[in-house]
């Protein structure tokens, strides 16, 4: 996100009002190549000087995963990560010691989610895959 009002943007495409504090957590989660965690991004914030508090910081990013403009991610024991990803429907691998992630666009799991769905009595209606691993740079 580049442009100042990008940001904007962004809130205005998913459904969610602008405030000061929202366009400060998106601007900051928009840096991030990876993801987050709502204390971390907290911690970025505060260093820049943006008088936020962490309830604020947290209640954003619940507005923004309930409005699909993020994705999380439980990796970590006890605390959802968080990234800003792609409008078009994906899945992720996620190194479990680095955290990277990558967003992978092919999915060919159609037929199979729904075939799995009928045959337990399910209609689909979403699905999501995390496929969680150790990338090359971590296995060195």
């Amino acid at each position: 996100m580049g442009t100042e009002n990008q940001p904007a943007a962004f809130l205005a495409r998913s459904g969610i009002k602008s405030t000061p504090q929202r366009l400060r957590v998106v601007e900051e989660l928009a840096r991030e190549h990876n993801d987050v965690t709502a204390g971390e991004l907290h911690d970025r914030l505060r260093r820049k000087g943006a008088g936020i508090g962490l309830a604020t910081v947290y209640r954003t990013l619940s507005l923004l995963h309930e409005h699909g403009a993020v994705d999380t991610f439980s990796h970590h024991a006890g605390e959802l990560c968080y990234r800003l990803c792609g409008d078009v429907h994906h899945h992720h691998l996620v190194c479990t010691s680095c955290h990277r992630v990558v967003e992978l666009a092919d999915c060919d799991l159609e037929p199979w989610v729904k075939r799995s769905a009928k045959q337990h009595g399910f209609t689909a209606t979403a699905h999501e895959v995390e496929i969680r691993g150790v990338c090359a740079a971590c296995r060195g």
